[in-house]
């Protein structure tokens, strides 16, 4: 049919889904530029045995690996995954069970022993790997504060989990653990997540039945701060705020959204939606919200990764915030890190807090954000 006779409304029509084609198009040419160049730069840096940054922490390998996996960039069978998971098998402990190594510091274990179980379950080779993971759940179990350790459901430690054993609890290693767990198929009926669950509720700036902290009720916005135990602490202040108050910030209030989702916890329930609230009044990618200024970039590439793994885990494909306006955040965060990609492929940030100074550990949360980005 020639053009000519079609009417004005259906070319506009047409024009209007060429053009949602087109920005679909370079949205999708946007995330495999960024997510090929990151992949090419890890795939550089690779170490003779295997890992990443292995003379830093064993813990960066793992995330590199998962990312690598998770993103498509590779698969289990390609050789830099088959030499990445040899070097992750050297630190399986079969004696305390754990994939942290044979003499770890012991503030890795929890953090390190989760990774690990992420990234092995990534690489999908149960018939290889199960028993290592079986072994490394039943270690993070014990790891749990919990009636073992001396403490009942009224302790603010109570099913937190932290560095290791006899470390406070907190918010960031128990998003940690969580995340291990979910992805072995432990399921929210599990005692672990139930006794994870009270921990979680303690650290969200909520007054609730959930939550019997004093300082909850003082802001009272929905956010998370980084732990309840021995009173609370939050990142945003050294020192809590006139009246004890401890304001929440953007990753532990992803971390504890999706903490309460893993768990079993409605998106409809109070918590979550009073969370998602504090979402919608600080939605950025540009900033770590609810930190200072001088804070704002702190842990951006671990925010990254939090806030696309929480948002995915409750299925929305777009954040509405405060001024009703509508987010597509997977296009948002892939666009923020094609912003802060370097020519290499590589990323860094210059708030160099929580090792975040470090390229191929930024680099692989950062493809862990990505493949949570992936245009549909």
């Amino acid at each position: 049919m020639s053009l000519r006779f079609v009417s004005l409304p259906v070319l506009a029509c047409l024009a209007g889904l060429g053009f949602v084609a087109a920005r679909a198009q370079d949205a999708k040419t946007t995330w495999n530029d960024v997510t090929g160049k990151a992949a090419v730069y890890l795939k550089s840096t690779q170490e003779q045995n295997g890992g990443w940054s292995t003379a830093k922490t064993p813990g960066v390998t793992g995330v590199c690996l998962t990312g690598l996996l998770k993103s498509r960039q590779i698969t289990a069978k390609d050789p830099v995954a088959e030499k990445a998971l040899k070097y992750i098998e050297g630190l399986v402990n079969r004696e305390k069970k754990h994939i942290a190594g044979q003499d770890p510091k012991v503030q890795l274990q929890n953090y390190v022993t989760s990774i690990n179980v992420m990234a092995l379950m990534a690489a999908d080779r149960s018939d290889k790997y199960q028993g290592i993971i079986d072994n490394a759940v039943e270690f993070l179990k014990r790891l749990q504060w919990d009636e073992e350790e001396g403490k009942d459901p009224k302790s603010d430690f109570y099913g937190g989990a932290g560095y290791d054993s006899k470390s406070r609890p907190d918010l960031s290693n128990t998003q940690y653990f969580l995340d291990a767990l979910k992805s072995a198929g432990v399921t929210a009926d599990d005692p672990a997540l139930k006794k994870a669950l009270l921990f979680v509720n303690r650290c969200q700036n909520l007054k609730s039945e959930a939550n019997d902290q004093a300082w909850a009720k003082l802001i009272d916005d929905g956010s998370f701060i980084y732990t309840a135990a021995t009173g609370g602490a939050t990142k945003v202040t050294d020192t809590p705020l006139a009246g004890g108050a401890l304001p929440g910030y953007g990753s532990m209030t992803y971390a504890g959204i999706k903490s309460m989702i893993y768990c079993g916890v409605s998106k409809d329930d109070p918590r979550v939606k009073k969370a998602l609230e504090w979402i919608a009044s600080n939605y950025t990618v540009d900033k770590n919200p609810g930190m200072p200024e001088q804070r704002s970039q702190w842990g951006m590439y671990y925010y990254y990764n939090t806030m696309a793994k929480c948002l995915d885990a409750l299925g929305l494909d777009y954040v509405v915030d405060a001024k009703g306006q509508k987010h597509d955040w997977r296009k948002d965060i892939t666009q923020a890190l094609a912003k802060r990609q370097r020519p290499d492929g590589s990323f860094q940030n210059d708030a160099a807090n929580w090792m975040e100074a470090d390229s191929n550990l930024v680099t692989g949360y950062a493809l862990l954000a990505l493949s949570y980005c992936r245009p549909k």
